[in-house]
């Protein structure tokens, strides 16, 4: 049997705004958006190239705005990952990768498989890691 991870709920408080951010900013396919009741609004999008995707709105959960951490979101090339972040205006930490547990600055010189990472936050302070993987 499959077990397939399909959908993670993201807690935001200004759903417009982070529509806005995660479909204009990051380029997720907007899949659904869909105003259920005057309380339960469900946005579903999708990042490039994935099969899981992201829901933010209102009445979706109890977690606060913001208390999302550790999403991996991955790329073949970190470099130029943090570039179009950057270029749309989001703050990114990093790139960084890890010597013996120890986190230091900049990406694996030798390009280590899933050793090359960097994070951003979304408007509601909800933390997104991206680490590089293998081209596949």
């Amino acid at each position: 049997m499959d077990w397939k991870l399909e959908l993670i709920v993201i807690p935001v408080a200004d759903v417009d705004a982070a529509k806005d951010f995660y479909s204009t900013l990051l380029g997720f396919e907007v899949q659904m958006d869909v105003q259920l009741n005057p309380q339960r609004r469900v946005i579903r999008l999708l990042p490039p190239g994935s099969q899981c995707a992201i829901v933010i709105g209102d009445g979706l959960s109890d977690l606060a705005p913001g208390a999302a951490r550790g999403m991996h979101l991955m790329v073949t090339d970190i470099v130029t990952a943090a570039e179009q972040l950057r270029s749309n205006g989001i703050v990114v930490q990093g790139p960084y990768h890890f010597v013996d547990g120890a986190q230091a600055d900049g990406i694996h010189p030798s390009r280590e498989p899933f050793n090359s990472f960097l994070d951003f936050a979304d408007p509601d302070g909800n933390v997104w890691v991206v680490q590089e993987v293998p081209d596949s």
